[in-house]
């Protein structure tokens, strides 16, 4: 089911300057780096550069279609390019967004599950595509391609899938609304309710506002949620008599529910009760967030008329999103835990509480900065400080504007401060680290994503 020239031209109320209108656009792409023969290239302006203006670059790499903002185009070029087609409109991001959206539109029996929430999309997400493709066709977005550029190139990926597990981000209100109107939800998925751009919405409360934008795109509402979450628990307590919803938790009575919890370093087993109807689990990473993530799956799965055996085995097998609690052997002995991607204050205080129940001889935490907290962040960083001590951390690293405050906290709760040490850059950080690890440590890394303390990782890979 693929979209022709002429279709994206009635959609976009596009321009035409050369081709076929009855030309079919299969794969689309904003990378000439990746262009492939017979692609569709759009043309995105990004901060730093402008992809309308490598429209050429994309045709003479094999691209079939390029569609582009309205830019002067000389007609010989035109004519040079006569046997391509060149789509001109008002407005490429938008236009991405009107795509999807007819792309989505010729898949009427299309399963679609988004996910949303504070923390844990992406893993969410990983768990829930891991269940469903035992028994589905499964698309889902890849690594946390979960906005408005991100969600519409994923629909525009859809080949014969069954299913499509969609990512959806935001850092406003209202972003959701539009995300979530081009994939048209057949169940959502709100993993909780956090702190994570706090700093952008002003409270928790509003952050719930902007994740239940996601009903918006559904016909039928068919939500799951975390009923463990405070704010989503409250509110699913005003509203469970008038929606359809279903919940998962550990600790709240709930339709998907974990007993008999057994932790281990590196996974955990656990009887699942799904209204009622019991069986074994086993989510190979530990702690309790993979736990509710794998309740999560669990749940959708049942919705969606899984057997409990390929409910076990897609949680059994799951791969997670590089920089989301990648564990990496380092030839010194040392652990390295890669979690690196982005940071809340709540995913800080599960990671750190991972850390602390690892057999490590020592247990070192390197941190950076909570990034879109807004007068927020002194407050988020310093609650960051009282769970490195809390949860027993040997060493503390860390680097970044605000970290003087987790350090600031981290001694007024009981850690040694000769055991902090504060980097002034990223390879001033580097150094300390291969200068103190030793055999048998486990390191943590987790700061919001423009830390870039990944770039880290990658470098005691290679040097070490």
């Amino acid at each position: 089911m693929n979209l022709k020239i002429k279709d994206i031209i009635k959609c976009t109320n596009g321009i035409l300057l050369t081709g076929n209108e009855n030309f079919e656009c299969v794969d689309f792409s904003k990378d000439t780096r990746t262009i492939k023969s017979g692609d569709t290239y759009i043309g995105i302006k990004g901060e730093k550069f402008d992809g309308n203006l490598f429209w050429e670059d994309a045709l003479n790499k094999g691209a079939s279609t390029v569609i582009i903002n309205k830019i002067d185009i000389p007609k010989d070029k035109i004519n040079k390019y006569s046997n391509k087609n060149i789509i001109q409109v008002n407005d490429t991001k938008k236009a991405l967004l009107q795509i999807a959206t007819a792309k989505r539109n010729l898949y009427k029996d299309l399963i679609v599950v988004g996910v949303t929430g504070s923390v844990g999309k992406t893993s969410t997400k990983d768990i829930i595509a891991s269940v469903l493709s035992q028994k589905y066709t499964t698309l889902k977005t890849e690594g946390n391609n979960n906005n408005d550029i991100g969600l519409p190139f994923t629909i525009l990926r859809l080949k014969d899938e069954q299913v499509a597990v969609i990512e959806m981000g935001m850092n406003h209100l209202g972003e959701i609304s539009v995300l979530t109107k081009v994939a048209k939800p057949t169940i959502s998925v709100i993993t909780n309710i956090g702190t994570s751009h706090i700093g952008n919405l002003g409270s928790r409360e509003n952050i719930l506002k902007a994740k239940l934008e996601i009903l918006e795109g559904m016909e039928k509402t068919n939500l799951v949620i975390n009923n463990d979450n405070d704010l989503l628990h409250n509110w699913y307590i005003e509203n469970k008599d008038k929606l359809n919803i279903h919940t998962f938790g550990i600790n709240e009575i709930s339709n998907c529910m974990a007993n008999n919890i057994i932790k281990n370093e590196n996974a955990s087993t656990f009887e699942c009760n799904i209204d009622g109807m019991k069986f074994e689990e086993t989510v190979p990473i530990g702690g309790d967030v993979f736990i509710l993530n794998a309740l999560c799956a669990s749940l959708i799965g049942n919705i969606l008329n899984l057997s409990n055996e390929e409910i076990q085995k897609g949680i059994s097998t799951i791969e997670l999103t590089k920089k989301r609690m990648e564990i990496i052997k380092l030839n010194n002995g040392v652990t390295l835990i890669n979690d690196s991607y982005n940071a809340s204050f709540e995913s800080i205080k599960a990671s750190l509480e991972y850390l602390s129940n690892t057999n490590a001889n020592r247990k070192i935490a390197v941190l950076g900065d909570i990034f879109e907290l807004g007068e927020f962040a002194e407050e988020m960083h310093k609650k960051v400080g009282k769970e490195v001590a809390n949860n027993n951390i040997d060493l503390l690293f860390v680097i970044g504007e605000n970290s003087k405050y987790i350090v600031e906290e981290a001694i007024n709760n009981g850690m040694n401060e000769q055991n902090i040490y504060y980097a002034k850059n990223k390879e001033d950080l580097i150094q300390k680290l291969k200068k103190e690890m030793s055999d048998g440590d486990c390191i943590l890394f987790k700061a919001s994503n423009g830390m870039k303390l990944f770039d880290i990782v990658e470098k005691l890979k290679q040097e070490i």
